[in-house]
């Protein structure tokens, strides 16, 4: 294996990346964390701010930070831009004008851990809005609790002072009303998270602190998610809500305490949206999209970027930094290596390496071995959806695709010893496979519960053993079964406490008479 891996090291492969996603109207996709001040957009696009006219056009870029440049929020009068960014190293507050120029950095923050924008719980310091009534950044601050669930809000000058904690013990969204004598904000926060229609006691809802008296009131009071709350001067309170299957846009009247849907989304949810003065922006499926608070329109914003995108142009690149899995021959001559995308195989020794796919914008992944030595099977996203495919191990053979129309996403993929059928199970949690030959596909089991995340043959592809979990967050109680694939009976071997499940192995080899072992183990 070092000798394959030291090959792999010296493999270079010319690989290009679209510079952008573009829809049919040749506009750009991927752009985020927008503001407006009505007259102009900036948002987020590859890390970076940009600026464009509230009806669209060319974007200028603003900003050229080493690392990201994100949550652009316009000051009241709209001269002013913070933002949150990463010029000298950690994530902080910054400033600058709304038309462009020197960012002022406004905070100094412990160095934490909490700065990846992947973060599920979000980057730190990130920047909501400003007060109305001073020239003050509000803004959410991971880094005063050792608990990264905890975030506090606070505002700060522009002059860099010491910053002020909000008179609340913890907070999400924050957004103030027009006189800033009360705030509308989310007492936790989830908007990271990529779990959908939750229900559970991080359910965010929207509330109004009063700052005088201390006053605090429960505007939403919803089971699904209430997030992004923001005041306008009409009167309103604007959130996004995932009572609907997708989160769409809503509003709460302070008059009639009325709420009331404002999209009608179906296909992609309403994500990171900011008010302006008479406007709402917001993300939804890669673009942004305007709002218009008098005719409760909304319309999307064609917007383009274009620059050399020098980071995007073909290059030689060094795959053996992206190794995501690797499968030996039987015969351990060889191995196959998923790396940036793409299926190798790598002799362990002596021999040419191969690159069996060969493709650009196309993901391949979990790449495995036939047990005969003559097929690697792999899932691929050439069609939009991940399919299954196998090819033949010498590279002289085109990809047969054995699957289509997949609606979900499928786990790894397990040869039968017999090289005669593929096992997978997928996030609709069900475990299925594929005879090669036929292309037949077949469910072993399916589970309301859980996953099926650990599967395997025995020795003589007769039997599939799997781990399914019941009563998932309640009793945790695990089932190892065995199915039968000539009778395709189903029958339940043992059950114990979830540490079965955390630690299933495999089928041993059979014995003689006819009967074999199975071997796992349980942390119980």
């Amino acid at each position: 294996m070092r000798n394959t891996l030291r090959l792999l090291a010296c493999l270079t492969v010319i690989v290009t990346t679209a510079a952008f996603l573009r829809a049919a109207d040749d506009t750009t996709r991927l752009l985020r964390f927008p503001a407006t001040n009505d007259q102009a957009i900036t948002f987020s696009y590859g890390g970076q701010l940009y600026t464009v006219a509230a009806d669209g056009g060319t974007a200028r870029r603003l900003t050229d930070a080493p690392g990201y440049a994100i949550f652009p929020r316009y000051s009241s009068d709209g001269a002013q831009l913070a933002f949150t960014a990463q010029y000298d190293g950690n994530t902080e507050v910054y400033v600058m004008p709304a038309s462009g120029g020197s960012p002022k950095r406004l905070t100094t923050s412990a160095t934490l851990d909490r700065d990846d924008l992947a973060d599920r719980m979000g980057p730190n310091n990130i920047v909501f809005g400003w007060r109305h009534t001073a020239a003050e950044v509000v803004f959410r601050s991971r880094w005063h609790s050792f608990n990264p669930f905890i975030g506090h809000l606070y505002t700060v000058g522009l002059e860099g002072d010491v910053p002020t904690q909000l008179p609340v013990p913890r907070g999400g969204f924050i957004s103030y009303s027009p006189d800033d004598t009360k705030i509308a904000y989310n007492r936790v926060f989830r908007e990271f998270r990529t779990w959908k229609q939750y229900r559970g006691g991080m359910a965010d809802d929207i509330w109004i602190f009063d700052l005088k008296s201390g006053a605090l009131e429960n505007i939403t009071d919803n089971p699904a998610q209430d997030l992004f709350p923001m005041w306008a001067s009409n009167g309103k309170i604007y959130f996004v809500s995932e009572r609907t299957p997708r989160a769409n846009l809503f509003s709460y009247d302070l008059a009639t305490k009325q709420t009331k849907q404002l999209t009608q989304f179906t296909d992609f949810d309403v994500k990171f949206p900011s008010l302006g003065g008479k406007t709402i922006v917001f993300e939804q499926a890669g673009q942004i999209w305007k709002f218009d608070l008098a005719t409760e329109k909304s319309t999307a914003v064609p917007i383009t970027i274009r620059e050399d995108f020098a980071a995007t142009r073909p290059a030689l690149t060094n795959v053996a930094k992206s190794i995501a899995s690797v499968s030996p021959s039987p015969d351990g001559q060889r191995v196959t290596v998923v790396a940036r995308g793409d299926v190798f195989t790598v002799p362990a020794k002596d021999g040419p390496t191969r690159n069996l796919t060969q493709t650009q914008g196309v993901h391949e992944r979990s790449a495995r071995w036939s047990p005969d030595g003559k097929w690697i099977a792999y899932l691929s996203d050439a069609t939009g959806e991940f399919e299954l495919y196998v090819r033949p191990q010498d590279g002289k053979g085109p990809a047969i695709q054995l699957t289509a129309n997949n609606d979900t996403y499928p786990f790894a993929l397990d040869w039968s010893p017999d090289s005669k059928k593929l096992l997978w199970a997928d996030r609709k949690q069900r475990l299925r496979f594929i005879d090669v030959a036929s292309k037949a596909i077949t469910t072993v089991a399916e589970n309301p519960d859980a996953p099926i995340q650990q599967y395997s043959w025995s020795p003589d592809s007769q039997w599939i053993a799997f781990v399914r979990g019941e009563d998932a967050g309640r009793t945790g109680t695990t089932q190892l079964q065995l199915y039968h694939l000539p009778t395709g009976s189903l029958s339940t071997l043992a059950r114990a406490g979830s540490g079965l499940r955390e630690s299933f192995t495999s089928f041993s080899p059979y014995r003689e008479g006819g009967y074999f072992w199975l071997l796992f183990y349980s942390t119980r």
